[in-house]
């Protein structure tokens, strides 16, 4: 692991405390902007039109900031009013646009648990946009890369002087624009990442709601810095992104407005320097509980509810 770097956090509105960070120092900005859909941490639910022009306020701000060869990896989820659904990855696409940003890859994080509906599909995804400053940007593939699927596999003899050579790169695999972990296959065979999300069981659960994990921030993280680059996350929550630079030798700078989880973000920093800080390891499949556990036998409740249902259809 690279040696740690420092990390520092500043308290207040975003649209404020962007002004102290100095400009064209941040080699990407990584962050999960709240989704305007009620939550504790969100000071007040916009119509759709205020929460654009607030988000794209914020965006605009934080590109002097950006390097010119540098990132911005915007995680964003939906947006849900009086039923009718909307994915906010539409609306930042053409935010993005409009303030010159070329958009690199529109990335689906898939995971495993989240809310049920009953009126629709339960949702299941979220997107990370990637979008750079210029078309001179950092891109490591290399510490990113799972290995190959097919490691064995060599050039047909059509190919001429590539014939009976192995054409896969033997450092691994590119991991696509789709992050999971196959539950069945897990990383060493698999070339596709599922992140769990944050929930109750997770290691790095805390009082946040909605909490980014760490593992998500790494992968951009190790892609699009190199070891020393700045990595300033605008609305920072409990500090996943800037654990993630600081575990990996980056500097980091966060921005949150809530105390609270501020507090909380600088707690978990001060753990992982002392070593003390529980992660999810990075590329650890999900666990499935075997064939005969509780929790994967079918209750008798299921069973009478299942033959009353067939009898009333």
């Amino acid at each position: 692991m690279t040696k740690p770097q420092t990390s520092k956090i500043l308290t207040g509105d975003v649209s404020v405390k962007i002004a102290r960070i100095e400009g064209a120092s941040c080699t990407l900005v990584i962050s999960s902007p709240p989704y305007n859909i009620g939550k504790e941490y969100e000071p007040e639910r916009r119509s759709l039109d205020e929460y654009h022009d607030w988000q794209r306020g914020v965006i605009k701000a934080v590109l002097p900031k950006l390097t010119e060869d540098g990132s911005i990896c915007w995680q964003v989820g939906n947006y849900v009013s009086g039923g009718e659904f909307l994915p906010l990855d539409v609306l930042f696409i053409d935010i993005f646009r409009e303030l010159g940003l070329r958009l690199r890859n529109r990335i689906i994080w898939r995971y495993n648990f989240g809310l049920h509906a009953d009126k629709r599909f339960s949702g299941r995804y979220e997107m990370v946009l990637w979008a750079t400053k210029s078309d001179d940007y950092k891109f490591n593939l290399h510490p990113v890369c799972v290995p190959q699927t097919y490691p064995g596999k060599r050039h047909s003899a059509r190919k001429g002087e590539k014939a009976g050579i192995p054409s896969g790169n033997p450092l691994g695999k590119n991991p696509s624009d789709y992050w999971e972990f196959s539950a069945e296959n897990d990383f060493l065979v698999n070339p596709v990442w599922e992140i769990p999300n944050v929930k109750a069981s997770h290691p790095e659960k805390t009082e946040h709601p909605c909490q980014f994990p760490v593992e998500l921030a790494e992968r951009c993280i190790l892609s699009m810095t190199l070891p020393g680059d700045l990595v300033l996350d605008p609305f920072v929550g409990t500090g996943s992104s800037l654990i993630a630079a600081q575990k990996h030798g980056r500097r980091g700078v966060g921005i949150e407005r809530d105390a609270s989880y501020v507090k909380i973000a600088r707690a978990r920093l001060d753990r992982l320097r002392k070593g003390e800080l529980p992660l999810r390891p990075s590329g650890r499949p999900i666990r499935v509980p075997f064939p005969g556990e509780k929790v994967s036998t079918i209750s008798t409740e299921w069973v009478v509810r299942r033959q009353q249902t067939a009898k009333a259809s």
